[in-house]
């Protein structure tokens, strides 16, 4: 995490004091299930809370801690017992170290998917409402970067909804997935501690138990997770760069708000830059780096190793920060976008009308020509207006062997640009409902 691309509500989840409390909230409300079952003093569990419930952890003394017992949960351990004192020897009975530590990241990781679904609705609200703003403003849709037939600016942005809407599908599964919870102890066999332990700390955190773990918890369900941040980060760079095409000086059909004072160049005051699309191409690249070690995470070494601690310890706050931003960033992208309909219209009418080249191969079979003949007609009144030569309309009118089959009204009919809109309703209603 950098402060440049992390905002604060996501940062406070993976703070050092917040990773404590959680810790301790997963022990206290263990010690109130061993209460409860004898094994523990009541006494105990009710001195665990009341001296450490509201405490702020000192994180500097339990990294002090930590230097010599080389082993974060027994640093903690150590650090809460000079808080609640003697009673703190009933803390932590029958639990290994990866009941705390699993625990508490899919705590954090429920919770950053709770922001990042909140996220994903201000990007779904932005491209609706401007989907709707301009859901029937003509412009050219391209294929492999070239001209092909007409679309509207409102279906770009539906097809970027319906694609965010799949998004938060996959997050809110993902999220129900990752929400576990392991107090199993060594090796997951329950040997030294209750399951209904398990169960207790499981309702009281927001998730359920683990239905089987080998002292930790499944690393599958955490790769759905990272999987499914790394397909909706393909999905942020996906909108960033077709607006950067859009803006490119050639095309200008679209470009980033540039606010009063803004300045786009070091060099050359006349630039105006896709920086912000840019950027969301370049924080996307980071949140899918961290899908390939979340798979890789899957293969742990029989009950249990480390070598995935070191990974989730990065991979957990950088890749949910750093979409959390994206997210945001995006949004107010979106919400702001400056969009030049004129200009689309412009770049509809350069190609001479070659847009409708597919209504006048059809309109011909129609009439009687081979598909291949029709194509052939097609094709070499259109070649020249590609060159620069011609109209395509007035050399078709003109086509001998056209005219055997099209009039000239029939010809002037095929290049009726609201033919290629009128199931733009249709798509609306599908992505968007009837509303």
């Amino acid at each position: 995490m950098i402060p440049r691309y992390t905002r604060p509500e996501m940062a406070s989840i993976w703070e050092p004091q917040t990773r404590f409390k959680i810790w301790f909230e997963i022990e206290a409300h263990a010690a109130d299930a061993l209460a409860e079952l004898g094994t523990i003093p009541k006494e105990a569990a009710r001195t665990v809370w009341a001296k450490a419930k509201n405490a702020t952890f000192d994180v500097a003394r339990i990294d002090e801690i930590e230097r010599e017992t080389k082993h974060d949960v027994i640093a903690f351990l150590t650090h809460l017992a000079e808080i609640v004192g003697p009673e703190a020897r009933f803390v932590h009975q029958g639990m290994t170290s990866s009941d705390v530590l699993d625990t508490c990241l899919n705590v954090q990781l429920t919770r950053a998917a709770d922001l990042l679904l909140a996220d994903l609705d201000k990007v779904l609200a932005a491209l609706k409402k401007r989907a709707f703003e301009h859901k029937m403003t003509p412009t050219i849709g391209r294929s492999h970067g070239i001209h092909a037939e007409p679309v509207t600016f409102g279906l770009k942005l539906a097809y970027a909804y319906a694609e965010f809407s799949r998004a938060k599908e996959r997050l809110i599964a993902a999220r129900k997935e990752v929400a576990t919870c392991a107090i199993s102890g060594a090796v997951g066999t329950f040997a030294q501690i209750d399951p209904r332990v398990e169960e207790h700390v499981a309702k009281a955190m927001g998730l359920v138990p683990e239905p089987i773990s080998t002292q930790v918890i499944p690393r599958d369900r955490h790769a759905m997770y990272f999987s499914t941040l790394g397909v909706i980060a393909s999905s942020v760079e996906r909108i960033a760069v077709e607006i950067r095409h859009m803006q490119r000086t050639e095309v200008l059909e679209a470009e980033e708000f540039f606010s009063e004072g803004q300045k786009g160049s070091s060099a050359m005051p006349h630039k105006r830059n896709p920086v912000l699309s840019e950027n969301l191409t370049g924080l996307s690249r980071m949140v899918r780096a961290y899908v390939t070690p979340a798979l890789e995470n899957v293969v742990l070494w029989h009950e249990r190793d480390i070598s995935h601690s070191s990974a989730e310890r990065m991979m957990g706050p950088d890749a949910t920060v750093t979409l959390d931003f994206a997210l945001v960033r995006l949004a107010g992208l979106i919400d702001k976008l400056l969009v030049y309909p004129a200009n689309m219209q412009k770049n509809l009418d350069r190609l001479g009308g070659l847009v409708h080249s597919q209504r006048v191969l059809l309109a011909l079979t129609q009439k009687g020509a081979s598909r291949e003949d029709a194509y052939k007609l097609v094709q070499r009144n259109a070649m020249p207006v590609w060159r620069g030569e011609g109209d395509f309309l007035l050399l078709l009118k003109k086509d001998a062997e056209v005219k055997k089959y099209l009039t000239d009204a029939e010809i002037e009919e095929q290049f009726d640009l609201g033919y290629h809109l009128k199931h733009v309703d249709t798509i609306f209603k599908r992505v968007f409902g009837e509303a």
